[in-house]
């Protein structure tokens, strides 16, 4: 099914590339490069969602150590591989491309030799049968993870034309907020994944202690979980806030404009991530206890629910400068969502584990 659905996104992305490429809000200073880009990183696409799948299965399997030396091993093929290819061999952009999609190749392959290993599954004719009820309880399960990747995707659509729109009518011009932006959201995307590899790592823990009716060590572990993330994002809003420029010039020097602006964003627009922490780990715990719909709605809600319409709003009444604002905007809309979802479903989870005490 992965493989399937892998071939599908191959193709509709070497066919549309041109009208995806208008629909991220490319400029035609960049266009070319983009272009260049993004045909090879579409041939990556089967090795990048097979490793992703595969990864899931085999940490579920019992060997999350397998799972992280198939990442690492294409990360660091990647890093290698980056400026062989750009600086060496001279091929630019679509050399970064290109380095990237053999680090996929290589971690997806390694991923599919766990084929032969899987210790709870054995597999033959049967095991690849499609069976609905079992694909409604995956999609019902997964779909949390899905509505997020999705509305990362909406959120950069919507960004980047606004961005570009507004930023043709003032100082910065349509280049600098986009490039800016685009080096926030990548800092931010590191930011959330660490949290989020805490919250998936603690997925399995919860999910078991709660079919065990243990609910004392689903609720010891959920906190300890925001815990740890809570502490990741107190070190991040300090860097980003006291000392932006640092991270501005790891992705290179530029002019007094750009800084100005890139400044501004990392400054506006992750103020208050501090908050990230409690919706994403949160999200995953609802996921990892069952709750399908209320963790489809926490992943909904930062992204779709708050975050589009407030770059909208926020892009009316202060133009490319209020974008900005629509991040703690969306942030702390999000925290109090997920913080009343999670109250309520505490107070169940107390009142079962008083029944179970009561039966022992």
């Amino acid at each position: 099914m992965v493989i399937i659905i892998s071939i599908l996104f191959l193709v509709i992305g070497l066919v549309f590339s041109e009208g995806l490429l208008q629909l991220f809000g490319v400029t035609q200073g960049s266009y070319t490069y983009a272009k260049g880009y993004m045909f090879y990183i579409v041939l990556g696409l089967p090795f990048y969602m097979i490793t992703t799948a595969f990864n899931s299965m085999i940490r579920a399997d019992g060997s999350p150590k397998y799972a992280m030396i198939s990442t690492l091993v294409g990360a660091v093929i990647n890093i290698i591989l980056d400026p062989i290819a750009i600086f060496v061999l001279k091929w630019g952009v679509e050399g970064a491309a290109i380095a990237t999609i053999i680090g996929q190749a290589v971690s997806g392959i390694i991923s599919l030799c766990y084929l032969r290993k899987f210790k709870s599954i054995k597999l033959n004719k049967e095991s690849i049968k499609f069976h609905f009820k079992t694909i409604k309880n995956v999609i019902l399960l997964g779909i949390s993870s899905f509505i997020t990747q999705i509305s990362i995707t909406l959120v950069i659509i919507v960004s980047n034309q606004l961005l570009v729109k507004y930023g043709a009518d003032s100082k910065y011009g349509s280049d600098i907020p986009l490039s800016a932006f685009g080096i926030v959201m990548k800092v931010n995307q590191i930011i959330n994944s660490i949290i989020l590899g805490i919250a998936i790592g603690a997925q399995p823990i919860l999910g078991f202690n709660y079919g065990s009716k243990k609910y004392d060590r689903v609720l010891q572990t959920y906190i300890r979980a925001i815990e740890i993330g809570f502490i990741i994002t107190i070190i991040g809003t300090l860097i980003l806030q006291i000392c932006p420029q640092y991270i501005i010039n790891l992705f290179g020097q530029e002019n007094d404009l750009y800084n100005e602006y890139a400044k501004k964003c990392f400054r506006c627009f992750l103020m208050l991530i501090i908050l990230n922490s409690f919706q994403i780990t949160t999200g995953i715990f609802m996921q990892a206890i069952g709750k399908s719909i209320k963790s489809a709605a926490i992943s909904l809600s930062r992204q779709i629910l708050f975050l589009v319409p407030a770059m909208f709003i926020w892009s009316v009444t202060g133009g490319v400068e209020g974008i900005l604002f629509s991040g703690p905007t969306a942030d702390g809309l999000a925290f109090l969502m997920a913080g009343t979802l999670i109250t309520f479903e505490i107070r169940k989870i107390k009142k079962m584990q008083k029944a179970v005490e009561l039966r022992t």
